[in-house]
C-alpha cells in the first residue's frame, strides 16, 4: 500500500482560497480533497480503480464503453481536481496517454506532492485556462476521452459553456472520441439545459446521465452529458443504466428533447 501522506494544506492564488488533502476516515489508504472548506475530490491511493464519488463513477463508466475493456486510451481532463479519472483510467487501461489541464498551479503541485500517480502512470500537465489549452496542444493532438470538469453551479464561465468550446474540443477527439462534461447544477437546471442544447450543436449523439431524480430538476447535482461524433449508440443507454449508480438514467434522441429548449 502507498505510503500515507501527512495531512496538509495550500493557498490557491487564482481563487484565494484554501486547499486541504486529509485521510478519509472510513476508508484505509483514501483522501479526501477539499477547496475552501467542501470536498472535491476523492482519491483511493490503495485501489485507484475505485470511485467514491458518484458522479465520477458514471464519468468512468463512459470511459469504459469508448474503447475496448483493458486497451490503452489517450486522454484529455479538463480541470484536474485530485486527478481521480486519471488514476482511474491508468489502472484499468495502462499505458494510456493522458493529459491534464488545471487553472490552479498551486493546486496541481500540492495533488502531485501529497498524492503521487500510480507507478507508470503517463500524464502530461498544463497550467491555465481550459480554453486556451485547446489551442495550446499540437494540432495533430487527437484524444479518444475528453472530458470536462469545471461547472459548478449556474455561473459557468462563458467562453467554455458554449457551442464555440464545444466545436474546439470536438475537433481534438479521435474518430471514436467522445466528450463528457459534468455540469454541476441547481434546482431548474437551468445550466445543464443551456449545455445540452449547446453540445448537440457541436457533436451527432448526446446523451444525459444522471441519478433518476435528478431530470426533475428539483434539487441541486450532477448530470453527465456526453457526445458521440455519430449517432448515440443505444447499447450505451442499455450499459450505463445497468452499471449505476443506481438508480440510473440515461436520456438521448427524443428522449432528450425536454432539457434543450
Amino acid at each position: 500500500m502507498p505510503a500515507r501522506p501527512a495531512a496538509g494544506s495550500r493557498f490557491l492564488r487564482t481563487t484565494g482560497q484554501h486547499a486541504t488533502i486529509e485521510a478519509d476516515a472510513f476508508t484505509e489508504g483514501a483522501y479526501v480533497l477539499s477547496i475552501g472548506g467542501a470536498e472535491q475530490s476523492h482519491v483511493n491511493l490503495a485501489e485507484p480503480g475505485e470511485i467514491f464519488y458518484e458522479y465520477l463513477r458514471r464519468i468512468g463508466h463512459v470511459v469504459d464503453l469508448a474503447a475496448p475493456a483493458g486497451e490503452p486510451v489517450s486522454a484529455l481532463h479538463l480541470g484536474a481536481g485530485a486527478l481521480t479519472l486519471a488514476r482511474y483510467v491508468q489502472a484499468t487501461r495502462p499505458g494510456s496517454v493522458q493529459y491534464a489541464v488545471e487553472l490552479e498551479r498551486e493546486l496541481l503541485d500540492f495533488v502531485l506532492q501529497q498524492l503521487p500517480l500510480p507507478e507508470g502512470t503517463v500524464l502530461h500537465t498544463l497550467i491555465g485556462d481550459a480554453r486556451d489549452a485547446l489551442a495550446e496542444l499540437p494540432a495533430d493532438l487527437r484524444f479518444d476521452v475528453v472530458i470536462l470538469d469545471i461547472f459548478s453551479g449556474p455561473e459557468a464561465p462563458e467562453h467554455i459553456a458554449c457551442t464555440g468550446f464545444y466545436e474546439e474540443a470536438a475537433a481534438k477527439l479521435t474518430p471514436r472520441g467522445v466528450l463528457v462534461v459534468n455540469v454541476g447544477d441547481e434546482p431548474g437546471l437551468t445550466l445543464v439545459r443551456s449545455q445540452v442544447a449547446a453540445l448537440r450543436q457541436a457533436m451527432h449523439g448526446v446523451a444525459a446521465f444522471a441519478e433518476s431524480g435528478m431530470f426533475a430538476g428539483r434539487y441541486p447535482g450532477n448530470i453527465i452529458l456526453t457526445g458521440t461524433q455519430g449517432p448515440w449508440p443505444a447499447e450505451w443507454t442499455t450499459a450505463l443504466t445497468a452499471r449505476g449508480p443506481h438508480p440510473a438514467t440515461v436520456l438521448a434522441g427524443v428522449d432528450l428533447d425536454a432539457l434543450s429548449g
